[in-house]
């Protein structure tokens, strides 16, 4: 890290304090020039994810999106240096609001979740020009491949970590069901963020920025504004996800004229109820198998989430492992 910032500089930095981590196995390290400011070294365990990552942090600048400026890369791609955005995730803005969303104080929150659907809207839009979905990883486009996998993650790292027993043949049926209703209702796609959550939204002098897309894909756009709306731990309430998801469409209606809002309306209950279920997957892994403890007190309000969904009685397999459980 240190050898990457003396050939750009041509200087030592003053310090390097490594960043807590999150839910990969990226190294992150804050680098302090002698002149003051600050940038963050990234050290990753995975060329292609690397390479996707920088490919695509150098096509969105090139389009003057809210994303890190990426300041010099290892020769490997092992490695490389990017803006520093601070400190501030748009969670952490967030939080204080969880359990009081209607009160009259939430209220500048919730105008910055808004700017942040409309940054959105535009993002996946002009992301899409002149994207090569070929250096995506670990795929370039959701397809049925990538669905099962994330139905088969959330069936070994969650049913299987937190010891539910199930029907593994009627599982089986319940996910070709849910993966071939899904493969129907890609109404709009372009770039697919994949994991667009408070968490991945930096506020830079009052601007959200968005990091952590290496995970990107060609898919339906529905899929990230479903990610953000029901992450577990915004708990966000139905009515105020009504209300966004709405102002949303109609931010993508203005990026793309054609857009067909009913369509849109009609397949989210089925992407909240898929996303959910791969998101617990993610949340038995880390909590269950690495303890982490933030994971383990996403899972209830995740598990929440799906029980809403009136469609989980199309699925009744998978109906069966979550019904019950608190």
């Amino acid at each position: 890290m240190t050898e990457i910032f003396i050939k750009h500089y041509g200087v030592e930095p003053t310090s390097i304090c490594q960043l807590s981590g999150s839910g990969s196995n990226r190294i992150y390290y804050r680098l302090t020039h002698p002149d003051g400011y600050s940038v963050i070294g990234v050290r990753g365990t995975l060329q292609r994810e690397n390479h996707a990552f920088i490919t695509m942090a150098r096509h969105f600048k090139s389009l003057n999106l809210n994303t890190p400026e990426l300041i010099a890369v290892s020769h490997d791609e092992m490695t490389y240096l990017q803006q520093d955005l601070g400190n501030i995730a748009l969670f952490d803005v967030l939080k204080p609001h969880i359990g009081n969303w209607h009160k009259e104080k939430s209220a500048a929150s919730i105008n910055i979740i808004k700017t942040t659907l409309n940054l959105l809207a535009h993002f996946q839009i002009t992301a899409h020009k002149g994207m090569d979905y070929s250096v995506c990883f670990p795929v370039r486009e959701l397809d049925k491949r990538s669905i099962m996998w994330d139905l088969n993650y959330f069936k070994y790292c969650y049913l299987k970590l937190a010891g539910i027993e199930f029907d593994e043949s009627a599982l089986e049926d319940n996910f070709e069901n849910l993966c071939h209703e899904l493969l129907t209702r890609m109404t709009v796609r372009g770039f697919m963020y994949r994991d667009f959550q408070s968490r991945n939204v930096m506020l830079t002098d009052g601007k959200p920025m968005f990091i952590d897309f290496q995970g990107g894909r060609y898919g339906p756009l529905i899929y990230d504004v479903v990610s953000f709306l029901w992450q577990a731990r915004l708990q966000l309430p139905d009515d105020l996800r009504t209300l966004l998801f709405e102002e949303y469409l109609e931010d993508l209606r203005r990026e793309q004229s054609n857009i067909n809002k009913q369509a849109l309306i009609d397949d989210l209950p089925y992407w909240v109820f898929f996303r959910n279920l791969q998101v617990l997957g993610a949340y038995g892994f880390r909590g269950y198998y690495e303890k982490k403890q933030h994971f383990l007190e996403s899972i209830k309000p995740a598990l929440d989430n799906i029980k809403k969904q009136t469609i989980i009685t199309q699925y009744p397999a998978i109906a069966h492992c979550l019904i019950n459980q608190q």
